[in-house]
This record gives C-alpha cells, structure tokens and sequence, in this order.
C-alpha cells in the first residue's frame, strides 16, 4: 500500500489537466455511488425518446416501433460493406471458404447448449441460465458492487477477470449472427436476444464487474452493433428489445466520455474506448450527443497515433499482441470513415502500414506470429477462425485496404475476416493482385529494438527475432522480461519460443513466471530476473538495452547488443550478446560476461512444445542439444568452461488461459570473465553439421564439418587469433573450405571489423583501414571481396601451391 509520502509526491508529478480529468472521474463515480447520478438508471421511455433526435428521421416524435422501423429501413451511415450486399456475402463465403458455415454453424450450436470457447480455454458453462458474474475456473462471482469499488484485479474477489470479461464482450453474438445468415434459423436471433436480455436484466447501470472497465464497456458496444446489423430483420429482434438496448448503449456512450482511460491506461485501452465512441457516434446519429461522441473518438485516435507507433510502425508497449489489437482499432476505423465519407489525414494510412510492414516482418515462416510481451487473448471482433497466434488476417485485409502483393505473400491466402470488413468485391480484387516478396528479408526496427534475421520468404525459410528494445511504455505493465532474448524457426519449423503469457491475476507465481527471464531464450545470472516484477502490472526493477551493432548483409546477419538488468549491486555484473548469422547455414550466439566476482550463469532454451529435444550422449564440451522430427530440427551446442546442460520442464501458452507443457534445455556455469558460444544449426534428416573448438592463441575457434564443407571459425579476444593455418585480426572470422578436394584455399569469406588475414603464413586480405565487415568469395582469378566502404579484387593463383601442399608433396615422395 502507497503511503501518504508518495502519494503526495505522486500527486506533485500530475500536470494541471491530470488532476482535473482525475478529479472530475473521482467525483462523477462518488455522484454515481451515492444515487445522484442519472446515469445510474435506465430511462423510461418517454425521456429516453426524447434524447433522440427528430430530424434525422423526418418526425418531431419518435415512437419505439419507429425507431427500430427507421434503422431497418435506413440507407446510412453505411456499416461494413459485406452488409450492403447479403447474398454476395455469402456466396463469396461458401466458395472460398467452403468448410466456414460448418464451422460457424457448429460453434453456434455449442453457444446455444451453453458451451463457449473463450480465450485459450474450450467448454465452458456459467450456468443456465447464464450467471454474467461468474468466474467458472475459479468458482467466483464478484458482487453486485459499484463499479468503482471492484477490485477486479483481487483473484479472492473475481478470479481471473478476464475470463468473465471474455464472455461479457458479447463478440459470440457475430458468430450467431453469421449463423443466422448462412441458415436462416430464428433460434441463432432468438438466442442473441434471449442473452441480450438475461444481460441487461443481471447488470444494471454502474453496479458490478462488467460495467469496471471502460474498453469492455466499449468492446461490448461494438459486439452489440455488429449484432444489430445481422438480426435487424428477424422478428426476434423486436422494439421493445431493440429499444431497451439503446437506452444501455446511450448509458455505454456517456460512461466512455465520462471515463475514458487518458491517464489511468493510455494505452489500448484509451484507443479501444475511443473506438467505441466512433462506432456509437457514427453508427447512431440519431442521439442528440452523437456528432460529439463521434469527434471525441476521432480526436483521440488521431492524436494517439503518434504516440503509441513508433517511427518504425512498433507499438510502444512492446507486445506483438497489443499491436495486432492497434492494427485492428485503426483497420475499423479508417474502414469506418471512408465508408462515411469522413475525410482523415494520410498520416493514419501511412502508421496503419508501418504496423502491418512490422506484423510482415516478424511473422514466422509457418504462418505463427512471437508472442514478446503480453497476450491478452481477446480480439476486437471474432470474424476469423484462426489460432490466437495467426496474425495474417490483418495482412490479408491490409493486402486488400492497399493493394499490397508483399502483405499478401505473407498472409497466404484471403481470411473470412477481410471478406466480412470490406465485402466479396474486395475478396475478387485481392485474388488477382500479384503477390510479391516483401522489399527486404532481414530488417531492423531500431526504435521498437526488434531485429529480424532470415534467409528467404518460402515457408522452409531460417528466421531468428532478436530483442534489443525499451522495456516498456511508463508503468510498462505488459511487457516482459526479454531483454536480448531470441526466438528462432529453422528450415520453416519454429523451435525456440518465447511462452507466452498465461494468465494475469489467475496465479501471481505463473504471472512472474511467464514474463520472468528464465521464462525467455536468454540469459540469467544468480538466478534472477534481469528486470523484476512488482505485481502483474509493473516492475521494481528496469532492464535497459543498448543496440552496439547491426550489420545485414546478402550472405550474412550480426547484431551485437547489450542489458544493464545485472550492474546493480556490490557484485555486478555485464551482459552482451552478440549473434552471426551464416545465411542458409548457421547461427553463432556469444554471451559475454564480466564481473569482478564468479556467479552462476543460466543460458535458456525454451522450445515449441511440439518439440521433443533430447542431450545427445556425449561429453563435456562435446554435448548438444538435437531435436529432429521429421525432415527438420536444429542442434544447439554451447561451448564454456565447466559448463553442463540439464532439463526442465516449463510451459508454452498459445494463448492467454491456455498452456502446454514443453521442454526447457538450461546449459549452466560459474564464471566471471568468460564468454559462451553456442553454435545453432539447422538440421535435415539429410544435412548436419559436427563442431569441434581446435586450438587457438589470442582467441577461440571452432571447425564446422559436413558431407561439402570445412567451415573455420576464429574470434578474436586479443590483438589477433591464430590457429595453425590462418591468423586474423578480425574480431569474427569465418571462412568456407571445400571438403571434396584438396585446394587449401577458402570457398567463402565471412570478416566483421578488422583489417588482415594470412592463410598459411601468407596475406590473402590486407586492408589498411579496419572494415565493418568484408565478404569474400572464390573466383577463377582469386578472390572478390566486397565490403562496407565497396568492392575489390585479390589476384592469387589458385593453383599456387600453398605450405601445406607443399609439405604433402614433399611427405609423398
């Protein structure tokens, strides 16, 4: 509990019109509490009626039976266009997605028996009829309490909230509505409006667990809208209903300008209500307030724009799954106001395409997308039936939004969800643009700190994401413990993940655990947390990153970068990380520790959990890690003194609430001043590379052998490295020798930030500049390297006879 010292230095940080804001919420909730508010009650008729505009209809009085008569007839303001033609909609549906109305109709049955798939958690039931309070993991039902003394983040009190939240967005009501369409059965409309009045009836204005928080006030406005629109015509949906669900919906609108999260969550939550505010506002004009609601939603989205995007298009929270919710919220509303005819600046089409280019960039070559930060598990609207963690329905609206052909490579194939946002027209435009391969493979997004490394956009494509960033955004409430962390697919199979999330109030443990570092692909020393939480919404300790390098290159990647999580203390201690990548080859990852005194040092792995690695039977620094199922894997094998692997068992979440045990190699050490190599090799039932380290003066290096190749490795820790055939003062030297004939002379050439190398006691690169890099390759003539400041040539005979051809020609006589 905060006390009085710091909440009076909290209050001296506030600026002006954050106390204001935070002061006129404080008191509309304490008018609400003590009844003051009419707010807290659901207007009669006559007075509801009454805050309807005549003119939009042409009438000075409206009467319940007009209103709902008046939007069935309507003409505008135009919804989605999948509405503006029905039987387009569905023939579209039918044809390219020939299996959707089993599955819709499937799902809606199960609603209809009372059985709901919800976040990553199946079947179901808060009872018959419905209990909208109920918590059914946990067996809890938060109390009819105003909203404003919930303590929804209690799990005593309420469980896990988001689960009770889950349900009460209402986003199944799309699913019976599309139900309703493809079958024409009343019981889908009937059930909607059955749920819609057991809702209303058990939640009254202001009192309870659903009315806590503003965006699912929100998100539940956009379900019920959307709901409006499939069952307008069925006479379930009559006006007695129709017109008790505007008055909630008049109450929803007035609770999100009241409350809107501009300094409690400025977050997506902040935008998420604005959105609300824009879809109430624009889709019912027939409220006096609606023009203000309209403009107040549309003012904060496009404030927020720059502020949650950064100039690279990462969202600032640093969460892939708060940023597939920001490229929804902003996707609904640029589709929303070209339908209206409401002009925006071009600056929201520009950030829209930034977060899309980063929602490319990252998703795997199965399709899957890394859940770094927080997974939340919801979604704006269930309009697309695939896994939590499949992004490409974004890319295939945005592939249609803006005729993309790199959006939709990456996307695969239309998703339902860009027909039921921009109708079968846009479905037909999409199949015919050509898809195209995205402008780059590896890419960097320094403001975000996300670096990703691949070689090739087919679906067998080597891919390694890299974290380098901020921690988080102020409180950084939904981010983890990641720093430098990796996730990495090889030949197409994504292997090392990061778990997820889980849960946020379920367990405080899991909550620690899930964004704890020993949870990611990194590095811990002493065991700890490089950052430390502090409940599941903030942290007592920060992790900064620092990018030292980032080289991309057509034959390779190198990043380099560093975390201060572990320099506080008597004891401190440094983390750098750096990785090579060797493309259609290779990674080589270097951790580097120093410190005064020796710690004990963790190197993670957490692997997919359809993965089944095991430690190959072997020795000391001989051992690795091998996971092959079928015709791909990978082999880790890391390199440090005294250092052992082990095995532990861990947990991989697919989705918020839902979790799969996997496999978790830990390779752990003592040391002080040392560095970690660990080699990660893409293998094929047909392909695998063999590491050995050979002995080295001024450095360390390691062979690389396969059926083709002899690969050397050398890294230089002093002034230069030798080793008995080449010495290099190259801080990373790798070079490619054929292993079917007996030139001694490199195939390929790999060189980071040096000036020389000799091959068996003579010169075969001598810059008189240090170079960032320099690549190399044979030629019939010599050597052509290509480097950071440009390209030249080396003459060298290759048939001339080198030291060791010598000494073998001399030995065969």
């Amino acid at each position: 509990m905060p006390t009085t010292g710091k909440k009076l230095k909290k209050l001296r940080r506030l600026s002006l019109d954050e106390v204001k804001v935070r002061t006129s919420q404080k008191l509309s909730a304490l008018l609400e509490r003590q009844g003051w508010s009419s707010l807290t009650r659901v207007p009669e008729d006559p007075e509801f009626l009454a805050r309807l505009d005549p003119t939009k209809a042409g009438r000075e009085v409206w009467s319940a039976q007009e209103v709902l008569e008046h939007l069935r007839a309507r003409s505008a303001p135009k919804f989605f266009a999948s509405f503006h033609d029905r039987a387009a909609t569905l023939e579209a549906l039918r044809v390219h997605w020939p299996n959707a109305q089993g599955e819709i109709v499937t799902k809606a049955e199960r609603i209809l028996a009372g059985r709901f798939d919800l976040l990553g958690l199946s079947d179901l039931s808060f009872g018959s009829p419905i209990d909208w309070q109920l918590e059914p993991i946990a067996q809890k039902r938060s109390p009819p309490r105003h909203w404003s003394r919930l303590d929804f983040l209690d799990a005593e009190l309420a469980g896990d909230k988001k689960i009770v939240w889950e349900l009460n967005r209402h986003q199944y009501f799309s699913t019976l509505g599309q139900a309703y369409w493809l079958t024409g059965d009343e019981r889908y409309a009937q059930a909607f409006v059955s749920h819609l009045e057991s809702w209303m009836d058990q939640n009254p204005p202001k009192l309870g667990i659903n009315w806590a928080s503003s965006l699912e006030v929100a998100f539940r406005s956009i379900s019920w809208l959307w709901a409006f629109y499939f069952f307008k015509d069925s006479p379930a949906l009559n006006s007695r209903v129709f017109i008790r669900a505007l008055k909630f919906l008049y109450l929803n609108a007035r609770h999100l300008e009241t409350y809107l999260s501009t300094y409690f969550s400025p977050n997506t939550h902040l935008t998420g209500e604005a959105l609300g505010l824009f879809y109430l506002g624009l889709l019912l004009p027939e409220f006096k307030e609606a023009a203000r609601w309209r403009e107040t939603g549309k003012s904060i989205l496009l404030a927020q724009l720059a502020v949650h995007v950064r100039p690279d298009g990462v969202y600032f929270e640093q969460s892939s799954y708060y940023h597939r919710y920001t490229v929804d919220f902003y996707t609904h509303f640029l589709i929303l106001a070209h339908a209206s005819s409401d002009p925006l600046p071009r600056e929201i089409e520009e950030k829209l395409q930034a977060l899309l280019d980063h929602l490319m960039y990252i998703t795997r070559p199965d399709g899957t997308t890394p859940f770094f930060g927080d997974d939340d598990g919801g979604r704006l609207l269930m309009l697309d039936h695939r896994p939590a963690n499949d992004f490409r329905a974004a890319l295939s609206t945005g592939a249609a939004l803006f005729k993309r052909g790199d959006y939709k490579l990456v996307a695969g194939s239309p998703a339902e969800e860009t027909l039921w946002l921009l109708g079968s027209g846009a479905v037909q435009q999409l199949e015919q643009l050509a898809a195209s391969e995205p402008a780059q493979q590896s890419v960097a997004f320094d403001e975000g700190g996300y670096y990703v490394m691949r070689d090739g956009w087919s679906n067998t494509a080597n891919y390694l994401l890299f974290d380098c960033g901020p921690h988080g955004q102020a409180n950084c409430g939904h981010a983890h413990s990641d720093a430098l962390a990796i996730e990495l697919a090889a030949n197409g199979r994504t292997l090392l993940v990061d778990p997820g999330t889980y849960t946020y109030t379920g367990s405080a443990e899991l909550r620690d655990w899930f964004r704890g570092s020993s949870a990611h692909n990194t590095l811990t020393i002493d065991g700890r947390s490089a950052s430390i939480p502090a409940g599941p919404f903030s942290w007592k300790t920060i992790a900064q990153c620092k990018l030292l390098t980032w080289l991309s290159h057509e034959r390779f990647d190198f990043i380099a970068g560093t975390q201060d999580g572990y320099e506080s203390g008597p004891d401190a201690a440094s983390h750098n990380r750096s990785i090579l990548f060797l493309k259609q080859d290779y990674w080589i990852m270097r951790d580097q520790i120093a410190s005064a005194g020796e710690h004990p040092i963790d190197l993670w792995f957490h692997f997919e959990a359809t993965a089944a690695p095991l430690i190959e039977s072997a020795t000391g620094e001989e051992t690795s890690i091998a996971e092959l199922s079928g015709q791909s894997g990978l082999d880790l094998q890391t390199f440090a003194k005294n250092g052992r692997w082990r095995r532990e068992e861990g947990w991989v979440s697919h989705c918020y609430a839902e979790k799969s045990p996997s496999r978790v190699y830990v390779f752990s050490a003592q040391m002080k001043q040392a560095s970690l190599l660990t080699f990660m090799l893409p293998r094929t039932a047909e392909k695998r590379w063999r590491v050995r380290e050979i002995e080295a003066v001024g450095g360390r290096a390691f062979e690389l052998t396969n059926e083709n190749w002899v690969d050397i490795v050398m890294i230089c820790t002093e002034a230069r490295v030798e080793t008995a055939r080449m010495a290099s003062d190259f801080e990373w030297t790798w070079t490619r020798f054929s292993a079917r004939d007996d030139n001694t002379l490199p195939e390929q050439m790999v060189l980071l930030r040096g000036s020389s190398l000799n091959l068996e006691g003579r010169p075969l690169l001598q810059l008189k500049e240090t170079a960032e890099y320099v690549v190399g390759s044979r030629t019939e003539e010599g050597f052509r390297f290509e480097s950071n400041e440009g390209s030249l040539d080396r003459s060298m005979d290759a048939r001339e006879e080198t030291s060791t051809q010598r000494a073998q020609r001399e030995d065969a006589k």
